[in-house]
């Protein structure tokens, strides 16, 4: 039985937009997170298969490929619930998630300067990859991360919060070779509650994501 299920979208293919257009949404849930979670479950079955037979002369690709495909699934399980039709501006207490905006503003000192910073390391990501926002729990501040593939240049411990695809994949059809045109376009669409849940269930987890003084 699979240890992985391809989560359904909270919404239809066509709720995001003019930002993202239905047949890309239809294709990157339905084929290309589809294909992270069959790679997540197969590369299980093989690890259980090498384990059986003592035969670990492929253990650093599968391991590789186990960090890729599971990385892949959970940020994108994460990216579906980013997004809202309703969503875009930015974190307001009047909406109710001042806990977030004050910490953005605490961490980043300002929303425009991490909105600046989020922005450029997603569209600046070599090859592909995304830009995060993530918790640290070690200092108790959000950071924000460039992951290049799904998986590389991660603080140990972070919890991503919000994310944001820079692959081809995400929006090539729509925007071609413009990348930094959607990362931008992507700020109409982000669902701030989601976002505020994430931090604030990040911050109630800290003391068990990390054991350091």
């Amino acid at each position: 039985m699979a240890t992985y299920t391809l989560p359904e979208l909270p919404y239809d293919y066509a709720a995001l937009e003019p930002v993202i257009n239905p047949q890309i949404i239809e294709l990157h849930h339905d084929k290309h997170h589809a294909a992270y979670v069959k790679g997540a479950n197969d590369t299980l079955e093989q690890l259980e298969e090498a384990r059986a037979k003592e035969a670990w002369g492929a253990v650093n690709g599968l391991q590789k490929n186990l960090a890729f495909h599971l990385s892949g699934h959970i940020l994108h399980s994460i990216y579906w619930h980013n997004m809202s039709g309703d969503g875009g501006g930015e974190p307001l207490t009047a909406d109710g998630v001042g806990d977030l905006a004050d910490a953005i503003t605490e961490s980043f000192g300002s929303f425009a300067g991490f909105k600046s910073q989020l922005t450029k390391a997603s569209a600046t990501t070599q090859g592909s990859g995304w830009g995060v926002l993530a918790y640290e729990p070690l200092s108790g501040k959000l950071i924000v991360e460039q992951i290049y593939d799904h998986q590389g240049n991660v603080g140990q411990g972070s919890v991503p919060i919000l994310v944001f695809d820079a692959w081809e994949h995400a929006f090539y059809l729509q925007y071609k070779n413009q990348k930094v045109d959607f990362i931008e376009a992507m700020w109409r669409v982000v669902n701030w509650q989601d976002v505020a849940k994430r931090y604030a269930a990040a911050k109630e987890r800290a003391d068990v994501l990390l054991l350091a003084p």
